[in-house]
């Protein structure tokens, strides 16, 4: 595959950034006030069944587990990527799913917070498994949707 031009990937070092810094910050926003730091540990224990099940249905990878269940201390969601913690607030919150799914990019109409989550889910993906895919037009769509992502 051909490496992609200065242009496209300033474009992508861009958006990564804005999904790295937006996406992580309304993500763990959202999740903090779901689930409060000083109460995390009790909620996933008293949700281990759940986390379990998603560890056996690979869901949830081992770094992740280790992450929700470390050995030594209490987690800590400031360690919790945005894979992870858009995993956990789906399962464990009462989250309204966007009307296609989380695992489509909502429609632009869509403001929940659940459709907001998708979009940051949706666009982390694509930097992360096709990067080299995006054209100009992509890029300039997934700056407007992500930069207006206000998970509340």
């Amino acid at each position: 595959m051909m490496a992609p031009s200065l242009g496209r990937r300033r474009e992508l070092c861009t958006v990564s950034f804005v999904i790295e810094r937006s996406g992580t910050q309304s993500s763990s926003g959202f999740f903090d006030s779901h689930f409060p730091p000083t109460y995390l540990s009790s909620t996933l224990n008293t949700n281990f069944k759940t986390l379990d099940d998603l560890k056996f249905r690979k869901v949830l990878t081992l770094p992740q587990w280790n992450l929700l269940f470390p050995t030594n201390g209490a987690p800590d969601s400031r360690t919790f990527d945005v894979t992870l913690m858009i995993c956990v607030i789906r399962r464990l919150t009462g989250i309204a799913e966007p009307i296609n799914g989380y695992n489509r990019l909502p429609l632009p109409m869509e403001t929940t917070p659940g459709a907001d989550l998708a979009r940051i889910k949706w666009y982390r993906n694509i930097l992360a498994h096709e990067s080299y895919k995006m054209v100009t037009a992509d890029f300039i769509t997934s700056w407007s949707h992500i930069s207006e992502v206000s998970v509340t």
